[in-house]
């Protein structure tokens, strides 16, 4: 049984960095329990606990303690970032004590990997750091920081119900690769194969954003995607993702009506 604490950072009277109308407290919540949700769903041996689960305060020594005395095996803390209203991307931090060769860098090697890839944020990279929850951690500990809430772009996909989830998801496959763990063989599997509603490709960062605020002015959800094709990044709008191939040509069809090309991806 693989025990997993999930710490949503500040929470309560502390609020954690703010910007364009959003809390850090509130959008790592949501994260969070969006974590626990897919990781207790989708695997076998699985426990989670959090540090939180509503709006509550706790001191950075009673989340660490808490994880000590539970025996973690993965201490996962998660946040966003501010700094001048400019920096903007994602990165992630192990304990500075630590060399590349610790299970904590190793861990972390997977968790990079997974968030980073598609989140439509600028990789800021690995880094250490001597924050208290990956210092005083008795095991391996991560720390996100999961782009700038002060940045206008950032804090425009975090108030984005599914990049939100996104970043959910890209924690729980981290997780589920560095600790091995099982996949449940009840889970339907046709949940997984999903019908994609691609509206728009772009190697312009921009002109993907442009997609999106223009889809979102016409009221059709949408998000960007980062993919790499030989060699060459793209950045993909997607809007929905559907496990009915009827309900994805319904959304391909309204897109199309507003004039846009868009095409399903299976």
């Amino acid at each position: 049984m693989k025990r997993i604490f999930l710490d949503p950072g500040h929470g309560g009277s502390d609020p954690g960095a703010v910007g364009h109308g959003l809390k850090e407290k509130d959008v790592v919540l949501d994260i969070a329990l969006q974590i626990r949700s897919i990781l207790e769903k989708g695997y076998e041996n699985v426990k989670i606990k959090m540090s939180r689960t509503t709006d509550s305060s706790k001191s950075l020594r009673q989340r660490t303690n808490e994880a000590n005395a539970w025996g973690a095996h993965y201490y996962i803390s998660i946040h966003c970032n501010a700094f001048n209203g400019k920096a903007n991307g994602y990165e992630d931090f192990i304990y500075s004590g630590l060399n590349d060769a610790s299970q904590s860098a190793k861990y972390r090697n997977f968790m990079h990997r997974e968030i980073a890839n598609g989140i439509a944020l600028n990789n800021r990279g690995k880094k250490k750091a001597n924050f208290h929850v990956l210092r005083e951690t008795r095991m391996p500990a991560f720390l996100s920081e999961n782009g700038f809430i002060d940045n206008h772009s950032d804090a425009t996909l975090m108030k984005q119900a599914t990049w939100r989830k996104k970043i959910a998801q890209g924690h729980a496959n981290g997780i589920a690769k560095a600790l091995q763990l099982k996949k449940k063989t009840n889970v339907n599997q046709k949940g997984d194969s999903l019908y994609k509603v691609i509206a728009g490709s772009f190697q312009s960062k921009k002109k993907a954003i442009d997609r999106v605020s223009f889809l979102k002015e016409l009221g059709i959800d949408a998000f960007i995607e980062t993919i790499t094709l030989s060699g060459v990044k793209w950045y993909r709008v997607q809007s929905g993702a559907f496990s009915n191939r009827k309900n994805a040509e319904d959304q391909l069809k309204r897109i199309e009506k507003k004039g846009i090309d868009a095409f399903i991806l299976h």
